[in-house]
């Protein structure tokens, strides 16, 4: 759906039956909502409640399912546009009339003491407008990748969230899986010597089913800031260090009207202090998934690198010996801990700053053909740590 129809459409459904703003306010309870004020871990602990907002594929798909396998959250609230995805979610995870919102009453959140953290899923030109709301209603925050659709609007986010006294996670699930730890350890502790050059490719083949990705204002880009952004995450953790200047090009259009706003595919280089590099390729019209280093004694890779399952790692000396885990899980389980403890966020706002300044970078040096200099960009690394 796109941006100039998308909030018409989520305002439209939300008014559309009377009946939906039983499911939406805040005051009220009942016997649903008694039960889920005593959700407690196995150790006694209250878990931490979760609000998604945006109730697309990947919230249906991955993030509802992961919540009933995690340990210290769980999906305590919902807010959606649409009064038939409210019944259905409501049923199925047996959450609270008063725990359900829409985009009017969103802000009437800050009156529920059973959310705790809200998970921003909506398209990424939304990112940074319920981020903020969120924080002012005394939320923590994790917002899907990539974090907005400018550096300003990152930072925008961040000030929201520094200013409620909130925290702001981003949700680079791959930080919290063994395989993608495992080349963090093997490139950053140097073991097979000074990584010289990473490849790293994801695509995928994009059907109409999300038109909103096509959409520049909605979205912010193509496959770059979609897909793309873990070949820029994977070569920067495994190197352990920031670029300091990228090139870029475009791919060829094949389809004109479905890539008439956004690019189709593109190829970008990261060059490091070092002189080491990484090439990069990203695409909505191809499939690929690979992070893979080369270094002085060896190399490392993973093919699949970045999807939900199923990945693989091998080296040059054999197999890499890693389980594949559920990732949401893991990864909302490390957020709420960190919420809860007060504790160091692995994957925070500036991180995602970082990122959409060099999606910014990549852009400009695509579009002149140019060398662009990353100097600028947040410092924000995430180093392989042992503990």
């Amino acid at each position: 759906m796109y941006r100039r129809t998308f909030m018409h459409y989520a305002g439209a459904s939300a008014l559309m039956l009377p009946a939906f703003s039983m499911l939406s306010g805040c005051g009220g309870s009942d016997k649903q909502s008694t039960e889920k004020t005593e959700a407690v871990d196995a150790s006694g602990e209250r878990k931490l409640g979760i609000a998604l907002v945006g109730l697309g594929k990947y919230s249906e798909g991955e993030l509802a399912p992961a919540l009933e396998e995690t340990k210290l959250c769980r999906l305590a609230g919902i807010v959606t546009g649409t009064p038939e995805k409210a019944e259905k979610w409501k049923k199925k995870y047996n959450i609270p009339a008063e725990n359900i919102y829409n985009y009017q009453n969103f802000d009437q959140i800050r009156d529920n003491p059973e959310i705790d953290i809200v998970y921003v899923v909506l398209p990424n030109s939304m990112h940074a407008e319920y981020t903020i709301r969120a924080a002012q209603a005394g939320k923590h925050v994790i917002c899907e990748k990539p974090m907005a659709t400018s550096a300003a609007d990152c930072q925008k986010m961040i000030d929201a969230c520094n200013k409620a006294g909130k925290k702001l996670a981003i949700g680079y699930r791959l930080h919290f899986e063994p395989h993608n730890l495992e080349m963090m350890r093997l490139g950053q502790q140097l073991e097979y010597g000074k990584v010289k050059r990473i490849l790293a490719q994801n695509g995928q083949k994009e059907g109409n089913d999300t038109p909103w990705r096509f959409d520049k204002e909605l979205a912010g880009g193509g496959p770059l800031p979609d897909v793309g952004i873990y070949c820029l995450q994977g070569a920067i953790y495994t190197k352990g260090q920031i670029p300091v200047s990228v090139t870029a090009q475009y791919h060829p259009v094949t389809d004109k009207d479905k890539f008439k706003e956004v690019e189709e595919g593109i190829d970008f280089q990261l060059q490091f202090e070092d002189g080491s590099v990484a090439e990069c390729k990203t695409s909505y019209n191809d499939q690929y998934n690979l992070l893979r280093a080369e270094a002085d004694k060896g190399w490392f890779e993973l093919q699949p690198a970045y999807q939900y399952g199923g990945l693989k790692g091998k080296t040059s000396q054999g197999d890499m010996k890693v389980e594949n885990i559920n990732q949401q899980a893991r990864q909302m389980d490390a957020m709420a801990d960190s919420f809860m403890n007060n504790t160091e966020i692995k994957v925070t706002g500036e991180m995602g700053m970082r990122d959409v300044q060099l999606i910014e970078a990549i852009y400009q040096a695509a579009d002149t053909g140019k060398k662009v200099s990353t100097t600028h960009v947040q410092k924000a690394l995430n180093h392989y740590k042992t503990a």
